[in-house]
C-alpha cells in the first residue's frame, strides 16, 4: 500500500451494518465506502494531494491513485527477475544490517558474477567472440564448473552446441538496474536493520530464518515476527516495540499521524470539517454537490413543453435540417421558412407542398452543382438540368437509386406514384437526413464553411488590434496626464482641470464679479471663507514641501479672468462628451464584430449540459430554448421568459456543467429574449388572425388557404434561381 508522507496509511474498513440496498459513495481506487458525502468528499481530497510515495520503488511527490500504478508496475518488474538469481539475492538480503544502496550495490555486484541457464551473452571461439545462450550449467571431473551454451546466429537461431569454461564467456552488463534491485528488496521484506524476508518467501526458496549469533542480544522472534529489545530511559524498565511490516519501529508511544485510521478521521470537530468544507475547490462534478446552508435560494425548474407535432424521437433530425437549410439559405437559393411551418409541412399529407418541394430541389441542384456522383447519374439518364414541381420527383428517385440503400427502396415506389405526402414522417426525414449529408460533402459547402472560418479569423484579428490600440491610447493619455500633473506642480494628479469643483468655483467667483463693488466685496468674503476651509480639507495630506508652493497657485486661480475659466470649463465638458462618443462607438462596434460573426454561420453548438447531462440548444432563428436527454430519446422546450429565468435560477455554479450552462445563458440573455419576445408577439397577433377568420360571416369567410395557422401552405421560394 502507498505510504503517506512515508509511513503506514490506514484505510476504512466497510461498515458492519451495512445494507446491500443501502446508497453509500465508494472510492473507486481504494474500495472504501463512506456514508457521509463530506467525509468522503474529505478522503478524496487527500488522494489527490502529492503527499504519497510508492512502497516499492520509493518514488515521492504522487497522488494515491499515481503511487498504487507505481507499486503495480513496480512489482511486475520485480516477477521479471529470474527464478536462478532468486535464491543468491534473497540470501544475501536476510538479516543484512547494510542501508538499502550498499545493499543493492552488493547484490548488483555479486549477480554479476552469476551466470544462469537461459542468460545470453558473448563466447569465444576460434578467435572470434559470438553469441551464444546458457543451456545447462555442470562441472568437470575436478569439480570445476563447465556451461553448456547454444551458439546463436543474427536472427538468434540456434546454430550448434558447445561446452565452454567460465573464462571463455564475456559477461555482459546486467539485464536489470540497480532501482529494480531495490524494489525487489523493499518487496521482498517487511522490516529493516536488519532486512528480514517474508516467512513464505524465505521458505519458499530454503532460506533460512534463524537469527544469527551477532544480533541474538538485540532481537528475538515472537509470533514468526521480529521484535528489538530496547531500555524505556525513564523507569529503565524493559519494553518491547512490535514491528510491522512496512519496517517501522515506532513504539507503544506512536505519533498520532500514524493512529489515525477510520474511526478517528471520522470524529473530527465541527471547527476542522468547516475549515475542510472551505477547501473544497469548486467547480466539481455536478452530481457530487451537495446542498449547502450558504447556497442560493434556487427555484423550480419548469417542466419543458412538448407539443411536437412529428414524432418525439424524429425531433433532433428535423431541428437540424431546418437548421441547415436556414443557415445556408443563400448558397442553396432557398428562402427562409420557420421551424412551425417546416414542422407541418413534413407532417402534411400533400405530396407536392411547395416548402417542401423547394427544399428537396434546392438540396438535389446543389448536387449537381458539384458535379459528382449524382450529376453523372443525372447525365446517364438524360435529365434535364432543370427542376420543376412536376419533375422533382424523378430526381429524387434517382439520387436514392444511386444511394442503393435498402431502407429506402420500399419508398421509392410510394414516391415514383406520386404520393410522396404518404411517406411517414420518419422515411421522409430519413430522405432529408441523407441528402444533407451527401450535401455536407460538396466542394460547394466545404468552400463557403472555409470562408467564413477565414472572416472569423479576420474579424477576431481586427478585434484584437483596436483592443491592443485602445490599450496603448489608454497607457499613453495616461503618462501625458501624469507628466502634465508634475510639470504643473501637483505630483498627486490634483491639478485644475482634474477636478469640477475647481471649475465650478471659477465660474462662481467670476459672475459674482458683474454684480457691483458691494457685492463683490461680499462674494469675496464669503467665496475666501469657503475657499480657505477648502484648501484646508484638499491640502491637509500636503508635504511641508510643497506648502507654500500649492498656497501660492490657490491665491492664483481666485483671479483667474471669466474668459479663462469659460475655457476651462468648455475643455472639461468636451472631455467628459468625447468619453461618452467614445464609450458608445466602442459599443457599436462590439455590436457590429458579433452581427458580422452570427451571419457567417459554422456549426451550432448547444449552450451546455445539466447535472444530469441534459443538452440545451438555442437557435437564433427561433428563439426557444430546446432540451434533448441523455438517450436522445426525449425533447423539450421552454418559450417564454418566465421558464428561462426560472431555469437560469435553478443551476448550481458549483458544479462543473451547470456553471458553464449559466454562462452561456448568461452571454445571450438580452437575446434570448428578444427572440422569445418576438415569437411570443408573433404567436398573438397569429392567434388574433385566426379569431379574425372564425368571427367572420359564411357569405365573406376567408378561403383555407388564408389562415395563418397554414402558412405553410402559401410558401413562395423568393430566392429561386432563374
Amino acid at each position: 500500500m502507498p505510504l503517506y508522507k512515508r509511513k503506514p496509511f490506514s484505510l476504512v474498513e466497510v461498515p458492519n451494518d451495512l445494507d446491500p440496498k443501502e446508497l453509500v459513495f465508494q472510492i473507486r481506487f481504494t474500495k472504501e465506502i463512506f456514508r457521509d458525502y463530506q467525509e468522503y468528499l474529505n478522503r478524496i481530497n487527500l488522494y489527490r494531494q502529492r503527499l504519497w510515495t510508492c512502497k516499492i520503488s520509493g518514488k515521492s511527490n504522487l497522488t494515491y491513485e499515481e503511487a498504487l500504478v507505481s507499486e503495480k508496475r513496480a512489482i511486475e518488474k520485480v516477477q521479471q527477475f529470474p527464478q536462478e538469481l532468486m535464491a543468491p539475492m534473497l540470501s544475501i538480503i536476510q538479516f543484512s544490517m547494510l542501508p538499502l544502496r550498499d545493499l543493492a550495490d552488493k547484490i548488483a555486484l555479486k549477480l554479476q558474477e552469476c551466470l544462469f541457464a537461459g542468460l545470453e551473452l558473448y563466447g569465444r571461439k576460434e578467435a572470434g567472440v559470438f553469441l551464444c545462450r546458457i543451456i545447462k550449467t555442470l562441472h568437470d571431473s575436478s569439480g570445476k564448473k563447465q556451461y553448456k551454451i547454444a551458439w546463436l546466429d543474427k536472427d538468434k537461431e540456434v546454430v550448434g552446441y558447445d561446452l565452454v569454461y567460465d573464462e571463455d564467456l564475456i559477461k555482459r552488463k546486467l539485464p536489470f538496474s540497480r532501482e529494480m534491485v531495490k524494489s525487489f528488496i523493499r518487496e521482498s521484506t517487511y522490516r529493516n536493520a536488519p532486512w528480514v524476508l517474508h516467512g513464505r518467501l524465505a521458505e519458499k526458496h530454503g532460506i533460512s530464518t534463524h537469527l544469527p549469533d551477532e544480533l541474538k542480544s538485540k532481537f528475538y522472534f515472537q509470533n514468526g515476527t521480529l521484535i528489538s529489545y530496547k531500555k524505556n530511559r525513564k523507569n529503565g524498565e524493559e519494553e518491547m516495540d512490535g514491528e510491522d511490516e512496512s519496517g517501522k519501529n515506532k513504539g507503544k508511544k506512536r505519533t498520532e499521524r500514524e493512529k489515525v485510521g477510520a474511526s478517528q478521521m471520522e470524529e473530527r470537530s465541527e471547527k476542522d470539517g468547516l475549515k475542510r468544507l472551505e477547501a473544497i475547490k469548486y467547480p466539481i462534478e455536478d452530481l457530487l454537490v451537495q446542498p449547502c446552508p450558504d447556497d442560493p435560494i434556487f427555484t423550480e425548474r419548469a417542466s419543458p413543453s412538448r407539443d411536437f407535432k412529428v414524432p418525439m424521437d424524429c425531433v433532433g433530425e428535423l431541428l437540424m435540417i431546418w437548421d441547415f437549410c436556414s443557415s445556408f439559405s443563400r448558397l442553396l437559393h432557398l428562402s427562409p421558412f420557420s421551424l412551425e411551418d417546416f414542422e407541418n409541412a413534413v407532417c402534411h399529407r400533400e405530396s407536392n407542398l411547395t416548402l417542401i418541394v423547394e427544399c428537396h430541389s434546392a438540396l438535389l441542384r446543389l448536387l449537381i452543382k458539384d458535379n459528382g456522383e449524382y450529376a453523372s447519374t443525372i447525365v446517364k439518364r438524360k435529365r434535364k438540368s432543370k427542376i420543376t414541381l412536376i419533375t422533382w420527383r424523378e430526381y429524387l428517385c434517382d439520387f436514392l437509386d444511386m444511394n442503393n440503400s435498402p431502407k429506402f427502396r420500399p419508398y421509392m415506389a410510394t414516391i415514383k406514384r406520386g404520393h410522396y405526402g404518404l411517406l411517414d414522417t420518419h422515411a421522409k426525414l430519413e430522405i432529408f437526413g441523407e441528402l444533407l449529408n451527401c450535401a455536407l460533402e460538396t466542394d460547394l459547402i466545404r468552400e463557403q464553411l472555409d470562408e467564413y472560418i477565414g472572416q472569423w479569423q479576420k474579424i477576431g484579428s481586427t478585434r484584437r488590434g483596436e483592443a491592443l490600440e485602445e490599450a496603448k491610447r489608454r497607457r499613453e493619455e495616461q503618462e501625458r496626464l501624469k507628466a502634465e500633473s508634475e510639470l504643473n506642480g501637483f505630483p498627486n494628479g490634483n491639478g485644475l482641470n482634474s477636478s469640477g469643483n475647481n471649475v465650478g468655483v471659477l465660474v462662481n467667483n467670476t459672475h459674482n464679479k458683474q454684480n457691483g463693488v458691494a457685492e463683490s466685496e461680499k462674494t469675496d468674503h464669503v467665496s475666501k471663507k469657503r475657499g480657505s476651509s477648502q484648501t484646508d480639507g484638499a491640502f491637509r495630506k500636503r508635504t511641508k514641501k510643497h506648502k507654500g508652493k500649492d498656497e501660492h497657485m490657490l491665491e492664483d486661480v481666485q483671479h483667474i479672468s471669466k474668459k479663462e475659466a469659460q475655457k476651462i470649463a468648455l475643455k472639461h465638458t468636451e472631455t467628459v462628451e468625447r468619453e461618452e462618443i467614445e464609450m458608445s462607438s466602442k459599443e457599436q462596434r462590439k455590436q457590429h464584430y458579433e452581427t458580422e460573426m452570427e451571419k457567417r454561420f459554422i456549426r451550432t453548438n448547444p449552450l451546455g449540459k445539466d447535472r444530469h447531462h441534459n443538452r440545451y440548444w438555442w437557435f437564433r432563428r427561433d428563439g426557444r430554448i430546446f432540451i434533448e436527454s441523455l438517450d436522445h430519446k426525449m425533447w423539450g422546450y421552454y418559450g417564454t421568459k418566465e421558464e428561462l429565468d426560472a431555469l437560469m435560477g435553478s443551476l448550481n455554479r458549483k458544479g462543473e456543467r451547470e456553471r458553464a450552462l449559466q454562462t452561456q445563458l448568461d452571454k445571450f440573455y438580452g437575446k434570448i429574449c428578444s427572440g422569445l419576445q418576438k415569437r411570443l408577439k408573433h404567436s398573438a397577433d397569429k392567434i388574433a388572425l385566426e379569431e379574425a377568420v372564425l368571427r367572420r360571416s359564411t357569405r365573406v369567410r376567408a378561403p383555407p388557404r388564408d389562415n395563418p395557422a397554414d402558412a405553410f401552405l402559401r410558401y413562395v421560394n423568393k430566392w429561386k434561381e432563374d
